[in-house]
């Protein structure tokens, strides 16, 4: 006689019930859901929203920031995090035209001193915080001084216009109908994403944001570690500034204020935490993606612009908060 054996409905319901849970509780998951009901929602309210025109702009004006939330990214896994990446951006967007307009030098050489002033301001906050030991906030602080005064010094305060075409058409040219800056948003996305997952070096982050002494026990570089995330911020906050400059064809003073608070808002978003050790990088362009939205949907809608600077710290406000409250729910399991 045979028998046959069949599952327990209620350990099969199980399963599924946990399946779904620890679905829902991927961060990724969640703010793509998000991002998808926000999108559904702009497009009841305002029927130009899916228009190839508005698409198109909020697409590259999220392209800078989703450059930048790569290397804050890794900066907050780590444990640290920069504020001077609004000036580094516009120093070195500075230096390119200065370099170019004042000194003659060719778009090429101009754009590597820009990459270079940027990775420069990475290294000087890398060492200040790892090796000296100040507070990153303090240093990142003191940096963004430092770093937008000389902008005003290079540009007179008026900004620096009337750049090569050469130069220009780095940010203004197009790749099968897309802007240079979004191919080059997605290239530096998809690597860092692959780092932060796969590469040794950057794993190591984890560790430190994790538990920075047990991480020294066990031989990792933990001051090298950092000294190098920030040059990487550094050079990911050049590049976009760059970007920027041969976009609109002129360096501007004004450029990357306030750019900090949003790359970093839109990292905690994603699921990067300011204590370390947690993030992804496709969790912080999520999070830029979202932010991206919410400026959009206030133009659309008609908003006054001066509310889009309440919007960034109420943001920044709640997710902060909401990390808070996530941590200490876990020390309390």
């Amino acid at each position: 006689m045979s028998t046959t054996v069949s599952k327990p409905t209620g350990a099969s319901g199980g399963a599924g019930r946990g399946f779904l849970r620890r679905m829902i509780e991927q961060r990724e998951l969640s703010i793509f859901l998000v991002v998808v009901v926000a999108a559904i929602f702009l497009r009841a309210a305002s029927p130009n929203f899916l228009s190839q025109a508005n698409l198109t702009a909020l697409v590259l004006g999220m392209s800078f920031n989703g450059i930048m939330a790569v290397g804050m990214t890794v900066l907050l896994i780590s444990g640290g995090f920069d504020l001077s990446v609004g000036a580094s951006l516009a120093l070195a967007g500075a230096v390119a035209g200065y370099s170019m307009t004042k000194l003659g030098v060719s778009a090429p050489l101009g754009i590597v001193l820009g990459l270079l002033i940027g990775s420069g301001v990475g290294l000087a906050n890398g060492l200040i915080i790892a090796k000296i030991g100040v507070n990153p906030l303090i240093a990142t602080l003191g940096m963004q001084q430092v770093a937008r005064g000389i902008v005003y010094l290079l540009t007179s305060g008026l900004g620096i216009p009337n750049l090569p075409d050469s130069f220009d058409s780095i940010a203004q040219g197009k790749l099968l109908t897309l802007q240079y800056p979004i191919w080059i948003m997605l290239a530096v996305v998809v690597v860092g994403e692959i780092l932060l997952r796969r590469a040794r070096f950057f794993r190591q982050s984890y560790f430190i944001g994790g538990n920075e002494r047990s991480a020294r026990l066990s031989g990792i570089n933990v001051d090298r570690v950092k000294i190098l995330n920030y040059v990487l911020m550094g050079l990911l906050a050049a590049l976009t500034g760059i970007l920027l400059t041969a976009r609109f064809g002129a360096a501007s003073v004004s450029a990357g204020q306030g750019t900090e608070l949003q790359v970093i808002s839109a990292c905690v978003i994603g699921g990067s935490s300011l204590a370390g050790g947690e993030g992804s990088v496709l969790g912080s362009l999520l999070g830029v993606v979202l932010m991206a939205l919410i400026f959009n949907g206030l133009n659309l809608l008609g908003v006054n612009p001066y509310w889009q600077t309440v919007v960034i710290g109420a943001v920044l406000i709640l997710t902060v908060a909401a990390d808070a409250l996530s941590r200490r729910r876990s020390t309390e399991k």
